[in-house]
């Protein structure tokens, strides 16, 4: 795993991850030119959402069934079949349907993670991959902004061409480069599905790893959604796209992603996951009391970014760790864990702030922290201790 291929791996893992924002800052322009209501074209984000899902259970199992130098392409360029369907979208229907092939497709990132892992040393495992996750993440953050420039000055439609062609370059590109493995078991679809099941049942500390994975998604999925209320209301009435501005503290959490790796390689993986944990719990506090100032919201922001993509990557990292013949699946359980996590985060956000308002999420985010602390502190002294390198 040289350096080129990693940073190959981490440009394309964030390029495919941002097929699942294109359309987000997009759905008025959307709206109006394909007659449909602003509420209607928001199930173009829910669809893509869903699609994403789907893909994750069914197809990133695969990665360990098949070999990922041509599964990786194949999804990529199947991406781009449904980009070239939401581009030329002659309906809202169709665009619907086309949108939602394409989260069902956008998986290559969750594909390409779990080979990293593979492909790296022992002894760099941690920072390979912190620093694939962190391209996925940099895309997740940059797809919002890209996309509004260039549906700026070529329209909607345009953005979908650009990506569609991307992942068509892409998909060569890794095609040359991803050496060819020899698929890491061999067994029937159905029973690799059901496979993921049983590796959890199993393993206890995969158990122990994807309840601090959900829970920290869960926090901070909350504070995300809770926080445009904040910023939208009184004292800030702040503009959407102001308010979108501050998605970019999330570039500290997507460094903080690939040092947590290096952490993970020295031996650290425990106690830097209480560090982490005792951010979000410092950054809730600082939150508590951000209602009025601004300053205090971005302090809080950057912690917990730091914080929780930290915990996501040392998480992931464990998980990889508990059976090398089956990272895929464990992939599949881990994003499927944290996809599941992030809906109840998005969900309790909004019935908090309509109970308290910020105090409510701030208290809850809170308790949440003071949980996982908790569940990390026994974990770490019992039998669930996971498996991680000798520090050295």
């Amino acid at each position: 795993m040289t350096r080129g291929l990693t940073f190959l791996f981490a440009v394309a893992g964030g390029v495919a991850v941002g097929n699942l924002y294109w359309a987000q800052p997009l759905l008025d322009l959307i709206a109006d030119d394909l007659h449909a209501s602003t509420e209607t074209a928001g199930l173009l984000v829910t669809m893509t959402q869903i699609g994403y899902a789907v893909g994750v259970l069914l197809i990133v199992p695969l990665g360990d069934l098949l070999n990922r130098r041509r599964l990786v392409p194949v999804m990529m360029l199947c991406s781009a079949a449904a980009l070239l369907g939401c581009a030329l979208a002659p309906s809202f229907g169709v665009l619907l349907g086309a949108i939602t092939l394409l989260g069902l497709t956008t998986v290559s990132g969750q594909i390409l993670a779990p080979l990293a892992g593979d492909l790296a040393d022992d002894d760099n495992r941690g920072a390979v991959v912190g620093t694939v996750v962190s391209g996925i993440l940099t895309g997740i953050l940059a797809s919002r902004t890209i996309s509004g420039l260039i549906a700026d000055i070529a329209g909607w439609r345009a953005i979908f061409a650009v990506a569609a062609v991307t992942a068509v370059v892409f998909a060569a590109l890794l095609y040359r480069a991803i050496p060819s493995l020899a698929p890491k078991t061999s067994m029937s679809y159905p029973a690799l599905i059901a496979s993921v099941g049983s590796v959890i049942r199993r393993e206890r500390t995969a158990r122990w790893t994807l309840v601090l994975g959900a829970t920290g998604f869960a926090v901070f999925t909350m504070f995300w959604t809770a926080l445009t209320f904040l910023l939208s209301a009184e004292p800030f009435n702040y503009s959407v796209t102001v308010i979108g501005l501050f998605g970019l503290a999330g570039l500290a959490g997507a460094v903080a992603a690939r040092r947590a790796g290096g952490l993970h390689d020295r031996g650290w993986s425990l106690p830097a996951t209480g560090v982490a944990w005792t951010l979000a719990l410092v950054a809730f506090v600082v939150a508590a009391f951000a209602g009025h100032s601004v300053v205090l919201v971005l302090v809080a922001t950057v912690v917990l970014d730091i914080g929780v993509q930290g915990l996501n990557i040392l998480n992931q990292l464990r998980m990889f760790a508990i059976a090398a013949d089956a990272r895929s699946r464990l992939n599949t359980a881990f994003v499927t864990g944290n996809f599941i996590g992030g809906a109840i985060g998005s969900a309790a956000a909004t019935v908090l702030w309509s109970a308290g308002g910020w105090t409510a999420v701030t208290v809850a985010g809170m308790a949440l922290c003071g949980f996982a602390l908790v569940v990390w502190a026994l974990g770490r002294r019992g039998p669930l201790v996971p498996p991680v390198p000798t520090p050295r």
